[in-house]
């Protein structure tokens, strides 16, 4: 007898009710939904910001497009360093921003004596320069990645909206 007032002394849990786990369920997912959302659209709008500043994003005006070197053979330079034996005849082709007009003739869309003399010393230093071993096909992107920041720094920034490298040939 003693053994069943134990029992009848011991309360019994209570149970929550369903109604309450599912509204605090339901807060907790939308808290979390909340974060998300927040955490989304202030790294959409940090990516926005910084492709507005960084001039390797698209551009809003069509680019006007300048062969360096020579019309048909583009550029033959001696890389490698004084002593190497190498060779590279490259064409390389620039987008150049129309607004600049430090750069660029309004009438006639080509470049002006300054800023191609400009273009070409950069390049042909920048090419000499460079290690045999940064021509790589795999470090392409890269190179014309350092040209372009290079040529912007030289010009102007915003002034040259890509390199392209139409011919490639290191002997």
């Amino acid at each position: 007898m003693a053994e069943e007032e134990k029992e009848e002394a011991a309360p019994e849990p209570k149970k929550k009710s369903p109604i309450v786990l599912v509204a605090v369920l339901v807060v907790v997912g939308l808290l979390l939904a909340t974060g998300i959302a927040f955490f989304v659209s202030k790294m959409a709008v940090e990516s926005a910001a910084s492709e507005a500043n960084d001039n390797s994003g698209r551009h809003s005006d069509p680019g006007v497009f300048i062969k360096l070197g020579d019309a048909k053979e583009g550029i033959l330079v001696n890389v490698g360093g004084p002593r190497s034996s190498k060779y590279l005849k490259t064409g390389i082709v620039l987008e150049m921003n129309p607004g600049k007009k430090d750069n660029i003739n309004e009438e006639t869309g080509a470049l002006l004596p300054e800023a191609e003399t400009k273009i070409l010393d950069t390049t042909m230093q920048f090419l000499r320069a460079t290690k045999i071993e940064d021509f790589d096909a795999t470090k392409q992107d890269e190179l014309k990645k350092q040209l372009k920041d290079l040529l912007n720094s030289v010009l102007g920034a915003g002034s040259v909206y890509d390199v392209y490298i139409t011919s490639f040939l290191l002997q």
